[in-house]
Parts: structure tokens; C-alpha cells; sequence
């Protein structure tokens, strides 16, 4: 029997748990907060605000991400390493929505097949650190953990864990999702307006013809369509569009689950699609506590150190009856890793029939410093662990269906290679990130092209 057609045992809610029930198991990775009154009040305000999701676009969401897992959808899952503050704002947000429209413009036309976008925004305020303390001069300050906790700043006022950052952080959240979906309704990414596709960077890109032979393509398919149709095509005028963040901070996460009318169990929320870090994926530690009690479809990160036996236990606490469109694994590996790591992992869930969709990040593997002190990704290392990703599936008989980036819209070199070629000595000229180097608009573009010629797909027309 295939996987598809296994029947689903009766979804229920899990037994002994609630919100806070992470609470009596080890919490990692949180911040330490020195006045847990102002917490308190900070959380009880946050409890009383308004949702950022509706339970129906969670559901709806779920029923995508099953689409998926049978191959019927790719997911293009995109965004800042971790979102700040002073971000919030119309170009920003403009420009990376922007970015994630016109990959997704390159995978449907290549691949043929629907793309499900998910933006790493709205709520990607806090990152995990591998130390606590951060030393400079023989001064020691708590280490950076994202606008939601704190401020880059190497100061002792910036770096103290400010609860009221905890409501900041919602209300900028807040102010992201409702522009965005006031773009997108608005008609932003209507195939009929030629202008809302910026092609300044393809004069200097060896990708330019593919690019604009693929552009134009797409336009003079459309016009035939409606030359037959006799009318517009009204569905061409808006996508669906949904959010994602690491589920980190988890007294913020707590405060945004409820129940809602008409729905068994708990919803978090403040976010469509939460996932939980390589470094909180015990299988007794709070995170997955709390991720197997809410009705999101939530993702796992997977790296190299993760063993098989392991990953089956995850798989059972958090879909315990193999709820179609629950479970995500995106695994990160690393380009000098993947072959060897990657294979184990989906061969040991595909012979346990589970479904999940399998997503890859090329991204946080492939980490390194330079010699003048950037933190900085290559280029070649990105697209590298990608491609091999494509062949280990291949070899497994399993499906890779999605890819989780770190990008941005703007015109940032913080990642070296690419069409351009952009070396260590290009980095300072614009390098913006606070935490992890991106992917900027043109490599952005340049790895779509790459994930549709490894799948099979085309670009030219």
C-alpha cells in the first residue's frame, strides 16, 4: 500500500498537554530576564492581543503541505536570517516579497507545477547562539538573541533582555503581515503588470537571455490565454502567501496558542507555520514539548549529528497518527556532508512509510568567516549542497520538495559567488546582516534557475 493511500488514524489531542507544559522540561536557548514582573505583564498583554493567523489559513496551510508531500507542490520557504526592528519597513518588505514572487515565477514556469510560498518573516526575531556571553576586549555582555530579546549593540543597556521587546516584536510583526497582505490582495503580483518585475540586475548577469526569454514567454502565454477566454484571467492577479519563524522564544509562543470556535485543540497563533531548530530538538527538552500539542504544520531542522533512531522518535512524539501535511524535515547538512549524512536519514523514514515533506536548506551548513572577519557563504558550497540533495533523493527513492533560504531583496553582498562573482574584498561594500549572510536578489534568481534545471525542469522558452 502506498503511503498516499494508508488510511489516517482519528486526529486527537494529545494527552497531558497544554500551552505551558513545556514549562517542566529543560528549556534551552531562552534569554535570562532580571525583572519577571515586567515578563509577567509583558506576556499577559501579549496573550490578549489580537491573533496574526486565523486557524483556517493554518488548515488551509496543513492541506498545502500534504499536496506537497505527494509531489503535487514545491515550497519555497525564504527570508532574513533574523528580521530587526528598523526593517520594518515599505521598501524592505516590498523588496523581499518581491524576491520570493519572481523565484517562484521561475519554479512554476520550470518545474510545471504549483509553488507554495512561505516567508521566513513576521515573527523571525529571535535566533539561537552557540554561547551565552559575547567577549570584546576583555568585556563580557550577553550575546545578541534578535530584536525580541535585545539589541546588537555592545552595550550592557542593549544587551539586557528587555521583556517589552516581547510586544515589539508583535506589533512589528503585525505591521509586516498586514502590508503583505495588502500587497498581495492588491494586486502585486498581477502577471499583467510587467513593471512590478525589476530587471536591473540581468545587464550584468550570464543569465540575462534565460531570464528574459522566460519573462516573455509567461507574457505571451497569458495573452493567448485571454485572447481565447475572451476576458482577464482574474487568477493570475494574486498568490497565496504564508508565514514562518523558528519557534524560539517559547513563553512567546505560549502566549500567542489558543483555541478558537468550531476546532478541537490548540492553534499557535502568531505565525502559519512554525519549526523547530537543530540545537532544541530533544526529544525530552521543552521545544518539542510545546510543538506537539499545537495544530500548525510545524518543520524540524536536521542536520549532520542527527541519528536515525532519533529522527523516528521526533517523527512519533510530534505525529503520533501520521497526520498528512503535519510533519516537515528540512534538512542542512553542509556540501562536504550531505552525501554521507543525507542518505541514512530518508532512507530510515522512508522504510518506516511515514509521510513528511522533505525540504532543503542549503543555507546554514555552509557557514564560514573569511580572513578580513566577514561571516559569509559561497556561492558554489550553496548550490552544491543543493544539487546533491536532488541526487540523494534520486537514489532513495524519496522526493525532495521544497527549499529554505535566507534571502533579502536588497542589493547586499554578503555571500560570495554567483553570476557576478562577488569576492571576500566585495563583502564590505554592503554588508548588512546583524546575524547570518544572505542571499541577495540576483543569487536569489540564479539559484531558482538551478533547483528547476536540477528537477528536470526548463527555462527557456
Amino acid at each position: 500500500m502506498n503511503v498516499s493511500d494508508r488510511p489516517v488514524q482519528p486526529i486527537r489531542e494529545p494527552e497531558n498537554w497544554a500551552p505551558d507544559s513545556w514549562q517542566a522540561r529543560e528549556a534551552i536557548q531562552q534569554p535570562h530576564y532580571e525583572d519577571q514582573a515586567a515578563l509577567g505583564a509583558a506576556l499577559g498583554e501579549l496573550s490578549e492581543r489580537p491573533p496574526l493567523v486565523t486557524s483556517w489559513e493554518v488548515l488551509t496551510l496543513k492541506r498545502l503541505v500534504a499536496e506537497a508531500q505527494e509531489g503535487r507542490r514545491f515550497v519555497l520557504q525564504g527570508g532574513d536570517c533574523a528580521e530587526s526592528f528598523a526593517d520594518c519597513n515599505n521598501r524592505v518588505i516590498t523588496n523581499r516579497l518581491k524576491v520570493l514572487l519572481q523565484m517562484s515565477l521561475v519554479l512554476v514556469h520550470g518545474m510545471r507545477l504549483p509553488v507554495l510560498r512561505v516567508g521566513r518573516f513576521a515573527g523571525q526575531y529571535a535566533k539561537p547562539r552557540s554561547a551565552d556571553t559575547e567577549t570584546r576586549d576583555d568585556i563580557t555582555l550577553p550575546s545578541y538573541r534578535g530584536d525580541i530579546i535585545n539589541a546588537p549593540a555592545f552595550t550592557p543597556e542593549a544587551r539586557r533582555a528587555d521583556p517589552h521587546r516581547l510586544l515589539r516584536a508583535h506589533s512589528h510583526s503585525a505591521m509586516t503581515m498586514n502590508f503583505t497582505r495588502a500587497l498581495i490582495d492588491g494586486g502585486f503580483a498581477d502577471l499583467h503588470h510587467p513593471e512590478y518585475w525589476d530587471l536591473a540586475w540581468v545587464d550584468h548577469s550570464p543569465l540575462a537571455s534565460e531570464y528574459r526569454q522566460m519573462v516573455d514567454g509567461i507574457s505571451d502565454s497569458l495573452r493567448f490565454m485571454e485572447t481565447l477566454a475572451g476576458e482577464a484571467l482574474e487568477s493570475f492577479s494574486r498568490v497565496d502567501f504564508f508565514t514562518s519563524h523558528e519557534a524560539l522564544l517559547l513563553h512567546y509562543e505560549q502566549a500567542q496558542t489558543r483555541r478558537v470556535p468550531r476546532q478541537w485543540g490548540w492553534f499557535n497563533l502568531g505565525t502559519h507555520f512554525p519549526w523547530i531548530g537543530m540545537r532544541t530538538a530533544a526529544l525530552d527538552g521543552a521545544h518539542v514539548e510545546y510543538f506537539r500539542g499545537i495544530r500548525n504544520p510545524v518543520a524540524i531542522k536536521v542536520g549532520p549529528t542527527m541519528q536515525r533512531d532519533h529522527l523516528l522518535r521526533l517523527l512519533d512524539v510530534l505525529n503520533p497518527d501520521d497526520e498528512p501535511g503535519r510533519m516537515t524535515l528540512i534538512h542542512r547538512m553542509g556540501a562536504d556532508k550531505v552525501a554521507d549524512k543525507l542518505p541514512p536519514l530518508l532512507e530510515a523514514v522512508r522504510a518506516s512509510g511515514r509521510r513528511v515533506l522533505w525540504v532543503c536548506d542549503p543555507m546554514h551548513g555552509n557557514t564560514e568567516s573569511t580572513s578580513n572577519g566577514y561571516k559569509t557563504r559561497r556561492f558554489a558550497n550553496v548550490a552544491g549542497e543543493l544539487e546533491q540533495a536532488f541526487d540523494a533523493h534520486a537514489a532513495a527513492g524519496t522526493r525532495l520538495g521544497g527549499v529554505h533560504l535566507e534571502l533579502t531583496g536588497e542589493d547586499v553582498t554578503e555571500c560570495i559567488g554567483g553570476a557576478r562573482g562577488l569576492v571576500e574584498a566585495d563583502l564590505s561594500r554592503a554588508y548588512k546582516s546583524t546575524v547570518d549572510p544572505r542571499l541577495n536578489y540576483e543569487q536569489s534568481l540564479e539559484l531558482a534557475m538551478l533547483i528547476v534545471r536540477k528537477s528536470g525542469g526548463r527555462i527557456s522558452v
